[in-house]
C-alpha cells in the first residue's frame, strides 16, 4: 500500500473507530443514568402513525411525565433568575404524554412483549422527556450489541493506528 493510502486510510479508521468508541460510551453512561436516577413510569406501547404494519423494531411509547415544580418569580441563585425547564400543568388539566422512542438495543424484529398496547416499566429524564429508557427488568439483552459497537470500535481504531505507523515508519 502506498504510503498517502495507507496514511488517509489510518486516519479514516482511526477517526471512525475513536468516534464509535466515544458514542458507545455516552451512550452506555447516558442509559446507566437515567436507570439510576430517572423517574420511573409506566409507558405504553402505541402503534407508529408513520408505521402502518407495526414491525419497526423500536417501539414508540407513551407516557405521561410529572409536571414541573412551580418556581416563584422571586427565586435567585447566584447566576441570576430561577426559571423552570418546562411549564407546570394547570391545576385540573391532564399530563399531555410524551411520545418517544427507548434509547438503547433494538434487535432486527420487535419482540412479542413490546407489541402495541402492552405496559411497561421505563425511567425517563426530568429535564427531557424524551430521554427514555426500558427499566432494567424491562430491558432486552443489550449487552450482545453494546460488545459488538464496542468491538467494532476498537478494532477500526487498532487498525487506524497500525496503517498509520507502518505509513510513518
Amino acid at each position: 500500500m502506498e504510503t498517502p493510502t495507507a496514511l488517509v486510510g489510518g486516519a479514516v479508521l482511526a477517526v471512525f473507530g475513536s468516534a464509535l468508541l466515544l458514542w458507545c460510551a455516552v451512550e452506555l453512561r447516558l442509559r446507566h443514568r437515567l436507570r439510576r436516577s430517572g423517574i420511573p413510569a409506566t409507558a405504553q406501547v402505541v402503534a407508529d402513525p408513520e408505521d402502518g404494519d407495526g414491525t419497526d423494531s423500536s417501539p414508540l411509547l407513551s407516557y405521561a411525565v410529572e409536571p414541573a415544580e412551580p418556581v416563584a418569580a422571586a427565586a435567585r441563585n447566584a447566576h441570576g433568575p430561577v426559571h423552570a425547564l418546562r411549564p407546570t400543568a394547570l391545576p385540573g388539566e391532564p399530563d399531555r404524554p410524551v411520545l418517544a422512542r427507548p434509547r438503547g438495543h433494538t434487535p432486527l424484529r420487535r419482540p412479542a412483549r413490546l407489541a402495541p398496547g402492552t405496559a411497561v416499566q421505563v425511567a425517563y429524564d426530568p429535564r427531557r422527556p424524551d430521554r427514555v429508557v426500558l427499566a432494567a427488568h424491562e430491558d432486552l439483552p443489550a449487552l450482545p450489541a453494546d460488545l459488538f459497537w464496542a468491538l467494532l470500535g476498537t478494532s477500526a481504531l487498532a487498525g487506524g493506528l497500525t496503517l498509520l505507523a507502518l505509513a510513518l515508519r
